[in-house]
C-alpha cells in the first residue's frame, strides 16, 4: 500500500556565481573546450549514424493494458485504450554540434493524436521545441515549476507546471511530479526553473519516468508514497565520475528499482546522443550483467526503439 504523498514543495534555489572557465558552465565541472570537441562532437562525427524508423504496429488495447514504444534517449509513447501520452520528445537528428548516434524509432508524422505530454526538465535533449511544435494535435502539457513560459507558442492546449509531489487530475488520469537530483536550467541564468520525474497513473498502472537524475535517498521516498510498477530509469552518460553528480549508471539504476520496488525495469538514456565518455554500448551490457547477479533478469525489460512493447 503506497502511503499519502508529501505536500509539494520545490528545492532551494542554488546560488550561481559567474563562470570562470569552461568547466565551469557544467554541472560536473569536467570539460575543456579540447575535450568537449573532440569527445562529444569529433567522435560523434565520424560515427555512422545506425538504427532505422520503423512503422510502428501499436497493439489494440484492453482497458488496464499499457504499450509503451521507446523512441530513444529519454523519449516514450505511453498507450492506453483513451490517453495516448510522450514523454520528453525528441526526434531531433542534431542538438547543436552534437550528433544523434541511432536514428529515433519511428517518424514523428507515424505518431498518434496526443493527450498529454511530460516534459521533466528545460535542457534541450528533453525539451526540444522543434519537435514540440511538430506534434499532433498535443492537448495538456504538464511540467515543472518556472517552464511554462518556453511551452507558450508550441500548440498546446492546456499549460500545467507543478511542484514536486504536486499532482494534476484530468478525467481518469493523474500525473505527479518527483524529486530528483539534478538541475533545470536552459540558459546560464535560469535558476528559477524546475526539474523532476512523473509518476502516470491511468486504469490501475503506474508509470514512473526518472527524468534525468543522480542517485539520492529520495527514490525511497517515491516508492514509499506512490508505489509504481513499472520504472524508466536513465542508466547513460556517467563517466567520467563527476558526472554521477546529476547522472546514474547501471548500477545506480539497479538500486532505484530495488529502491522503489517497481515490478519492471525499463532502461533510457543512452545510445542515442554521445553526452559522456563512457562506450555508446557499455550502458545496457552492464545493466543486463548486473541483473543476472541480483535475479533480476526477469524484471527488466530492454526495449528496442520503434517497437511498442506491451505491459
Amino acid at each position: 500500500m503506497s502511503k499519502p504523498t508529501p505536500r509539494p514543495v520545490r528545492p532551494p534555489r542554488a546560488k550561481r556565481k559567474l563562470p570562470r572557465s569552461f568547466k565551469d558552465l557544467t554541472p560536473s565541472r569536467a570539460f575543456n573546450p579540447g575535450t568537449f570537441f573532440r569527445e562529444m562532437v569529433w567522435k560523434a562525427f565520424l560515427t555512422p549514424r545506425t538504427g532505422q524508423h520503423k512503422r510502428p504496429a501499436f497493439p489494440k488495447l484492453k482497458t488496464g493494458e499499457v504499450a509503451l514504444t521507446w523512441i530513444g534517449h529519454a523519449s516514450f509513447l505511453v498507450q492506453f485504450t483513451d490517453l495516448n501520452v510522450l514523454i520528453d520528445p525528441n526526434f531531433a537528428n542534431w542538438l547543436f554540434l552534437l550528433k544523434r548516434i541511432k536514428r529515433s524509432g519511428l517518424k514523428l508524422e507515424d505518431l498518434p493524436p496526443i493527450d498529454l505530454v511530460l516534459l521533466t526538465h528545460a535542457h534541450f535533449d528533453h525539451f526540444h521545441k522543434p519537435t514540440l511544435r511538430r506534434l499532433p494535435h498535443p492537448k495538456i502539457a504538464v511540467m515543472p515549476w518556472g517552464m511554462g513560459d518556453l511551452a507558450r507558442n508550441l500548440g498546446f492546449e492546456r499549460i500545467v507546471e507543478l511542484d514536486w509531489w504536486e499532482s494534476f487530475s484530468h478525467g481518469d488520469w493523474k500525473v505527479t511530479l518527483t524529486p530528483c537530483k539534478h538541475w533545470g536550467a536552459r540558459m546560464l541564468g535560469d535558476v528559477h526553473r524546475g526539474y523532476g520525474g512523473f509518476v502516470l497513473e491511468h486504469q490501475g498502472r503506474s508509470i514512473y519516468h526518472a527524468g534525468d537524475s543522480a542517485y539520492f535517498e529520495g527514490f525511497k521516498q517515491i516508492g514509499q508514497h506512490l508505489a509504481p510498477e513499472i520504472a524508466l530509469l536513465p542508466i547513460g552518460a556517467y563517466r567520467p565520475e563527476s558526472f554521477r553528480n546529476v547522472h546514474m549508471g547501471p548500477d545506480e539504476a539497479i538500486k532505484v528499482f530495488q529502491d522503489i520496488k517497481a515490478k519492471w525495469l525499463v532502461p533510457m538514456h543512452y545510445g542515442t546522443f554521445r553526452l559522456s565518455f563512457e562506450d555508446m554500448d557499455e550502458p545496457p551490457r552492464w545493466l543486463q550483467q548486473l541483473a543476472r547477479t541480483h535475479g533480476l533478469l526477469n524484471n527488466l525489460r530492454l526495449l528496442e526503439e520503434g517497437t511498442p512493447e506491451l505491459f
